[in-house]
């Protein structure tokens, strides 16, 4: 068992975008739907709930956006929100409740779960982070591979065709990704899972486990 679906990485009750990847097998087959289901989604929304201050951008009254911040869309962002100085957010994306965005992050078309914190310098592109998630200061997702081929998933001798170009990570409910860490296109981070600082992870890392380098994975044992 891979342990690579959207079942096996997310508590669907977290995020507003329950009913774009409930029917769905594996979460990459959400990123190319992202942009449209904002909009969809975007144009139901209460008007006593969210602000709507440019086209394709809903924005809830209960969330605290820097006035420094950019934000085009599609994009929704979730009461309790705190979008920090010169965040930057384009092209697409779910920021979930309490959700913090910071200092110098960007985004795009991603889907963050209600209270995922991406909160310094980070880059999260194409990619879905659960309930919970965290990245360290200067974490980073690179969502292309270096020779511009279609993204694989590889775990073990296994290989999954994505058939898209542009994959970020994805990280199950409380992954805790460590700073300055890459996650390489197409990276999957169980749940509960712990990635050391300066970590270059590439591939499937089994939930609950702690990765301290390609080689040395340990699964965390229950106290």
């Amino acid at each position: 068992m891979l342990n690579i679906t959207v079942k096996d990485l997310y508590s669907l009750e977290h995020t507003i975008a329950r009913d774009l990847l409930e029917g769905l097998t594996y979460p990459w087959e959400a990123l190319e739907k992202i942009k449209e289901y904002v909009i969809e989604l975007g144009a139901k929304l209460s008007t006593d709930e969210y602000e709507h201050p440019q086209e394709d951008v809903w924005i809830s009254k209960k969330a605290k956006v820097c006035p420094s911040a950019y934000i085009s869309g599609p994009c929704i962002i979730e009461e309790g929100a705190e979008i920090r100085h010169c965040a930057f957010i384009r092209g697409g994306g779910i920021v979930g409740k309490n959700c913090v965005v910071g200092n110098s992050t960007e985004l795009k078309n991603v889907i963050l779960f209600d209270n995922v914190q991406v909160p310094h310098y980070n880059y999260v592109g194409d990619s879905i982070l659960g309930y919970m998630s965290h990245m360290g200061a200067g974490a980073i997702t690179s969502n292309v591979r270096s020779d511009k081929k279609l993204v694989k998933i590889k775990y073990e001798n296994k290989i999954i065709e994505t058939g898209i170009k542009k994959v970020g990570a994805f990280l199950g409910d409380y992954a805790e990704i460590g700073c300055n860490s890459v996650l390489c296109p197409g990276s999957i981070i169980g749940k509960e899972t712990i990635i050391y600082p300066l970590s270059r992870v590439r591939g499937v890392v089994p939930s609950q486990s702690i990765y301290k380098s390609e080689n040395n994975i340990v699964r965390i044992i229950p106290e």
